[in-house]
């Protein structure tokens, strides 16, 4: 039995669909950057989001990432209310935040299990902690509305720390916080790559679940364990035979 258990979000605890690059999306976001005196139109922002958040990613420090940068997208909204010299405040910089992520979903919902296992860990004494490639911008609201914000005893997410998986220096961020022993750690996610190949390389034992979302695998699995339908009672039962 493990002490830490750190978990993938997307893909493994939630199910989401979303849709960055569809028309109506820009339209409706360059309606509501114009409303505020953000004059765009909908190809002009796109266009200029795409440029923006390419240079948010070059400027990421060096010494936050090995192979990996991971920039805030806040900085991207500022930023384009700024270059048509409007004045912006957290505030509106959050509610541009919410008003993309709500308008790019399709649909988002916990995979059947989800609060179980989380529960099974805790009630057999281990420590849940979140690992996650996301802007906590979008990521913060949306695992509060899901109901698992409180199911963590840690969130780290990858816009925070200026890396993502597979990156090690990103589970490396959750290992010297607390100084956790990778022996006594399992990675549970989705992606054979960013979780598990990742994960490995950090020294810790992994559980893949192969979901709807799961990334096909074009090479060695280098799982401890798999679950290959998804099943997060599956994944329970492995963990605890229960």
């Amino acid at each position: 039995m493990y002490k830490n258990y750190i978990f993938d979000l997307y893909g493994t605890l939630i199910d989401i669909n979303t849709n960055e690059w569809k028309s109506s999306l820009w339209k409706e976001m360059a309606m509501i950057y114009s409303l505020s005196g953000a004059k765009y139109t909908a190809k002009e922002l796109n266009k200029s989001y795409d440029r923006i958040l390419a240079d948010e990613i070059r400027k990421v420090p060096k010494n936050k990432y090995t192979t990996n940068p991971e920039p805030q997208i806040e900085k991207v909204f500022r930023r384009l209310y700024a270059e048509k010299g409007v004045k912006y405040s957290k505030e509106m910089i959050a509610y541009t935040g919410r008003v993309f992520r709500a308008i790019s979903i399709k649909y988002i919902r916990l995979y059947d299990g989800a609060l179980e296992l989380l529960e099974a860990i805790k009630a057999h004494g281990g420590n849940v902690y979140l690992l996650s490639n996301a802007q906590r911008i979008f990521t913060e609201p949306e695992i509060r509305m899901v109901g698992l914000y409180d199911k963590f005893d840690d969130i780290l997410i990858s816009s925070d720390e200026g890396c993502a998986k597979p990156d090690i220096m990103f589970y490396q961020c959750i290992l010297k916080k607390y100084d956790l022993d990778p022996k006594e750690c399992i990675m549970i996610g989705n992606d054979y790559i960013t979780d598990i190949k990742g994960s490995r390389e950090a020294g810790m034992d992994s559980l893949y679940l192969h979901t709807n979302i799961s990334p096909e695998i074009k090479g060695e699995l280098l799982a401890t364990y798999s679950v290959m339908d998804g099943s997060l009672a599956k994944a329970r039962k492995i963990l605890f035979g229960e």
